[in-house]
């Protein structure tokens, strides 16, 4: 059974700090591109940050460039995405998602519609 997990949402503070994780069961990740989006309240569902199966390149959106880092261990079939200076405004829903065949990644990597599985997603809520 294919499935993508994300855990390591909560509350925490302006300024403060997470770290996601999205682990795979029923594939192995490393084949996979893998994004995080994020939907908040009212808004449609946007491409955060993305990793490639292949070099390793990474994408991210403006809003979170030099904040937000992801990672994969490849050993944990497990990315991650550390979120620092996290601000009131990156409070949403966090899902990951994978794709086996992206095309030209660089190009496409925040297009939902583009990723072949999901995860259920976890909260993440930036208030003093």
């Amino acid at each position: 059974q294919v499935q993508l997990v994300e855990s390591g949402g909560g509350l925490v503070q302006p300024g403060g700090s997470l770290r996601l994780s999205c682990a795979a069961s029923g594939f192995t990740l490393n084949y996979y591109a893998i994004g995080w989006f994020r939907q908040a309240p009212g808004k449609e569902r946007e491409g955060v940050s993305c990793i490639s199966s292949s070099d390793g390149s990474t994408y991210y959106a403006d809003s979170v460039k030099g904040r937000f880092t992801i990672s994969r261990d490849n050993a944990k079939n497990t990315v991650y995405l550390q979120m620092n200076s996290l601000k009131p405004e990156d409070t949403a829903i966090y899902y990951c998602a994978a794709v086996i065949r992206p095309g030209v990644l660089s190009k496409v990597w925040g297009e939902a519609p583009l990723y072949d599985y999901w995860g259920q997603g976890t909260q993440v809520t930036v208030s003093s």
